[in-house]
């Protein structure tokens, strides 16, 4: 008899995609005005945020449209890109002076950008040139970026505004805008560094603005008998003032940190908030970077920010040890990064087991004095006087600890990629460096960087001396606190959740 044969049947299981949480409700629209956004035009930390705060908000069920001025220097591959969106011309000036304004628009990660058009203001040259020129740019930018949304008949909840060159902003829109759409919107304004104002005599701001002579009073404009100030106006007249961290938001209301601004501020504490920045962690992320040596995460980060270091070590012509105590400093090489007390503690730094590796430029004595030290400790200090992106992540990557005693700092962006690529921070306790790195606490082992208070050289070299020697004699611990920095959320998401809380709260 034939043996029956039984055919058996595979079960497959079906594999469900992971269900994405829902969006927060309800929804909100934003439009960003601001001067720089990285890709396209950066010079600083304010291009960063301007790139990094909209791409997040998305994420926060917000629709966001970025506002910037066209530049020349913009590159070749996003211009080329840019779709007309179209122009109109606009009246500026006392004399009635008329200004075309043109309309180009380019959408990327759920985000449009639309740059402001205008070859007399900014077809030439770079961002910021001088005040003589740039007062005329931004107070046409400010202006037309309102009469755009107008133009496109796109009306935001909130206009979010940032620094002196977007500050009259919320100024136009109630002296000149009253009974058009983008009348209805609440502004917010964002302090990145208030030592920057425009200001500039009177008699220039009055013709370049068209605004009435009640505003040039010392409640809004007026800065001195002479002088207008831009950003002061922004204050006055904005329905919410944020800067970029809540210790920065508090430093500015005295005398030290106010910059003669410091009673105007507590005059309108009661709208003053400090959200800290994030960084963007898919471009700052050692697991994926391309231009390290070693990927790591925290899992390995101990092991292969050694193969970084050496290569590190290789690259700028220094000892190469595994074993020695790295320092990076990456900086604008000016006296409000604290660079006057490095120039005090260096000759004490050099121990014979510390290296130094700078990134920067800036005054001349600083960039002079780094090129003594790598002069005078030849395989210990490489003084790179430039910027350079390449050489900016193998020394987060490479370094043990990053220096940051700057005088004033409002957020700081340094300390927090350097936690994300395991390096421990040694800062100054003032702004967003007191907000974001906890100092250590040897009797319980938390902490995730050494702190200083007081602006004197010998706490910074006290915080450098308990860094080094935590490194040299108890490395178990140090390398806890490697993985505890790189396991600290530093992203933009709860930064964004705040500015959407701050949006909601402005429109319920």
């Amino acid at each position: 008899m034939a043996e029956k044969k039984t055919k058996t049947v595979k079960k497959t299981t079906k594999v469900e995609a992971p269900v994405e949480a829902p969006m927060p409700e309800p929804r909100r629209s934003v439009a960003f005005i601001g001067s720089e956004c990285y890709p396209f035009v950066k010079t600083g930390g304010l291009g960063d945020v301007m790139y990094a705060l909209p791409k997040a908000l998305t994420k926060q069920n917000c629709d966001v449209k970025v506002i910037l001025p066209r530049y020349k220097c913009i590159p070749e591959k996003y211009q080329e890109k840019m779709v007309y969106r179209g122009e109109f011309m606009m009246d500026l000036c006392a004399d009635g002076h008329q200004y075309y304004v043109g309309i180009m628009e380019y959408v990327w990660d759920g985000v449009v950008y639309d740059f402001i058009d205008n070859e007399e203001f900014f077809g030439w040259g770079n961002p910021y040139t001088n005040l003589v020129d740039d007062i005329p740019k931004f107070c046409f930018f400010s202006k037309a970026a309102l009469a755009a949304l107008n133009y496109m008949n796109w009306v935001p909840d909130i206009i979010h505004c940032h620094d002196w060159q977007a500050a009259l902003v919320p100024v136009f829109q109630q002296a000149m805008f009253g009974g058009t759409p983008v009348a209805g919107a609440k502004s917010v304004l964002t302090i990145h560094n208030l030592r920057f104002q425009g200001i500039y005599n009177n008699e220039t701001i009055k013709y370049w603005t068209n605004l009435p002579d009640a505003l040039f009073d010392y409640a809004v404009l007026q800065q001195d008998w002479v002088d207008s100030n831009m950003l002061k106006a922004g204050l006055s007249y904005a329905s919410m003032i944020t800067t970029v961290s809540n210790t920065y938001a508090g430093e500015i209301q005295t005398p030290f940190y106010g910059e003669n601004l410091d009673a105007h501020l507590r005059y309108h504490n009661h709208k003053l908030r400090g959200i800290v920045n994030g960084i963007d962690c898919d471009l700052w992320n050692a697991k994926t970077d391309t231009l390290l040596t070693a990927n790591y995460d925290s899992k390995d980060a101990v092991k292969q920010k050694k193969a970084n270091k050496l290569a590190l070590q290789k690259a700028l012509g220094l000892e190469e040890d595994e074993n020695k105590f790295v320092i990076g400093l990456i900086s604008r090489l000016t006296n409000q990064k604290g660079l006057d007390l490095i120039n005090a503690i260096m000759p004490a730094l050099m121990d014979g087991n510390t290296q130094v590796v700078v990134l920067g430029t800036g005054d001349a004595q600083y960039e002079d004095a780094f090129r003594y030290y790598e002069n005078a400790y030849k395989g210990s200090v490489c003084s790179n006087i430039m910027y350079d992106e390449g050489r900016a992540h193998m020394i987060y990557a490479g370094s043990d600890a990053l220096l940051v005693p700057s005088l004033f700092e409002p957020c700081g962006l340094t300390q927090l990629i350097a936690m994300r690529y395991g390096t421990v921070p040694i800062v100054r306790e003032t702004g967003g460096l007191k907000d974001t790195v906890e100092p250590y606490n040897e009797y319980e082992n938390r902490g995730n960087g050494f702190t200083f208070d007081r602006y004197e050289n010998g706490l910074l070299l006290d915080a450098c001396n308990r860094a080094k020697t935590l490194y040299f004699t108890d490395r178990a611990r140090w390398d806890e606190m490697v993985v505890r920095d790189m396991e600290k959320d530093v992203s933009w998401e709860n930064s964004a959740r705040q500015y959407r809380n701050l949006y909601l709260e402005l429109k319920p």
